[in-house]
């Protein structure tokens, strides 16, 4: 998108993004920069975060990079705490930081139950709870987290991956209808297949326990591979004026995945 189609659809607003130095969390903070959005970027990967924010700022966007792991509460108040310094109380909050495990349920184990959760659902729970008191004050805001078609397509191998995904969709329109009133919406992006080396991951893994994921499922599932700047779109969409009356809503960008 050149500069002259810009519509600054976030212009001046502070923008919190965790997970946002990789994959569709890195095309969302583009994304976000390029339409006036004050990007605070949250992410673990430190060098590639850095690089990241330098290469909004040389595009003429403002950014700021902080290093969190969002599972962990002390990293997740810092880090809205930064955003609110730098930036001003975050009214735009993307919750993308998300990992998946790939394995045959009976192999599951507690450990990756509570690494799963605290990454997925977690993060997003205390996140939320963080950046509310200041949208809230700011007169409202947009809350945008990252759920997939393992919300409601199950796949095999993909138990606990899914269940997590359960929760974000209800955690997104519960926050939604609770805090409707107050100004703040509140939305889930659900994604199918995406090509990201985290989605790339996922399909090698799944065809090593005998899933179908070949070529020739995706294109029948949904045509081809989700690309990532498709995702930050339909982020972008969720957390701009353009969703003014959308709340509590599931958008997936899927291809029709979830709709055969």
């Amino acid at each position: 998108m050149s500069a002259t189609q810009h519509k600054d659809r976030l212009a001046g607003r502070s923008a919190l993004i965790s997970g946002g130095a990789g994959g569709c969390g890195a095309e969302a903070s583009k994304l976000f920069a390029a339409e006036g959005a004050l990007v605070t970027v949250v992410d673990r990967q430190e060098a590639v975060g850095l690089s990241l924010v330098e290469a909004i700022r040389a595009a003429g966007g403002q950014a700021s990079f902080v290093r969190a792991d969002v599972s962990k509460r002390a990293d997740v108040d810092a880090a809205v705490a930064h955003a609110t310094e730098v930036f001003g109380a975050p009214t735009v909050l993307f919750n993308h930081a998300g990992t998946l495990v790939v394995k045959p349920f009976l192999d599951t184990t507690d450990e990756d139950y509570d690494w799963l959760m605290d990454i997925n659902v977690r993060s997003m729970v205390m996140m939320t709870r963080a950046v509310l008191p200041g949208m809230i004050g700011a007169g409202g805001g947009a809350i945008v987290n990252t759920s997939s078609i393992s919300a409601v397509a199950a796949t095999p191998m993909e138990v606990l991956y899914g269940t997590t995904k359960g929760a974000v969709h209800m955690f997104s329109r519960a926050i939604a209808v609770e805090f409707r009133d107050r100004g703040i919406r509140c939305n889930a992006v659900a994604p199918g297949f995406i090509r990201t080396p985290h989605g790339l991951r996922e399909v090698e893994e799944l065809s090593r326990y005998g899933v179908d994921v070949s070529d020739q499922a995706m294109a029948a599932q949904q045509g081809r591979m989700c690309e990532p700047r498709e995702v930050a779109a339909a982020a972008l969409f969720l957390a701009s004026e353009d969703a003014s009356f959308v709340n509590g809503t599931h958008l997936f960008v899927d291809n029709c995945f979830t709709a055969v």
